[in-house]
């Protein structure tokens, strides 16, 4: 199996000109982003949440949520992020990839445009 890992910037929806570029591995597997509350907080991005997430192997974990904006390939859209904690890997889940008119190709492992579809 083969990861895809790529540079996404972030901003706070009030401040976008201040911002932040990560590596993100993609994972189409997770519905939500995750970035470090680290660097959440430096962009001034607030908790506005607090959810519950079920692991891989079973374990339930707990998590603050807020917003925020992602920019890549010229794309800036707001997505929902959940404050990474210590151990927690930088992840681009499938909300923010479909906000940003993007979907993996995952026999190619890179990102493509999603055919944005109004019905």
């Amino acid at each position: 199996m083969g990861l895809t890992k790529v540079k996404v910037s972030i901003s706070n929806p009030r401040l976008p000109k201040k911002k932040v570029a990560l590596n993100f591995l993609v994972d189409s597997g997770a519905a939500y982003s995750v970035v470090p509350r680290a660097k959440l907080q430096k962009l001034g991005i607030k908790p506005e949440s607090k959810e519950s997430f079920f692991l891989a192997n079973g374990e339930e974990i707990s998590r603050d949520m807020g917003n925020a904006l992602f920019q890549f390939r010229g794309r800036r859209r707001a997505s929902p992020v959940i404050f990474g904690e210590i151990g927690d890997s930088n992840l681009l889940g499938v909300v923010t990839l479909e906000a940003l008119g993007f979907v993996l190709d995952p026999l190619r492992r890179e990102l493509k445009p999603l055919p944005m579809l109004l019905m």
